[in-house]
């Protein structure tokens, strides 16, 4: 069986603490390095098309909430979960590129609303089914019934740990 940098450092510390139970960083670790592996592989796609993965993580958002491709700053950096600083920052970045506008509330004069413009509707449009075909690449490797059940496993990791996070933070 062909080995990955995880398992050589299960075997490290089955050599160096073999009293410690090392099964959990056969997953964990395996996620982690999945996930340096794969942003590496997406900012790469993001780059073709002068923007970082999280500012198309915004010009995504803006596309799916469909049009008129509208939402206000705080609905973007609750759905990102990004401070509002944060936002700020890549709200600014794509402004100056022409990508996204902030608009006045027509309801609350107050408020404003962050939308695509022509051109940021454009970008996302070609940056999607390049990200798509990338993913796709990243997991080719998995038959249908594996990608499934890999999706759903993660799920499961995923919603206990937004169970545990929302208990520790009561």
């Amino acid at each position: 069986m062909e080995r990955d940098p995880v398992d050589r450092i299960m075997e490290q510390w089955r050599n160096g603490r073999p009293d410690l139970d090392h099964a959990p960083v056969a997953i964990v670790g395996r996620v982690n390095l999945l996930s340096q592996l794969m942003t590496a592989e997406l900012e790469r796609t993001f780059a073709t098309f002068g923007i970082s993965h999280g500012l198309f993580d915004v010009l995504a958002s803006l596309r799916r909430a469909g049009p008129p491709y509208r939402l206000s700053p705080t609905a973007l950096f609750q759905q990102l979960l990004l401070s509002s600083g944060g936002m700020t920052h890549r709200l600014d970045k794509l402004e100056h590129a022409g990508l996204v506008e902030r608009l006045p509330d027509p309801e609350d004069r107050r408020a404003l609303h962050v939308g695509l413009t022509p051109k940021g509707l454009a970008l996302v449009d070609r940056a999607i089914e390049a990200h798509l075909a990338n993913e796709e690449r990243l997991i080719a490797a998995l038959g249908p019934e594996q990608r499934d059940a890999l999706a759903a496993l993660l799920r499961t990791l995923v919603l206990a740990q937004n169970r545990q996070s929302e208990e520790r933070s009561e």
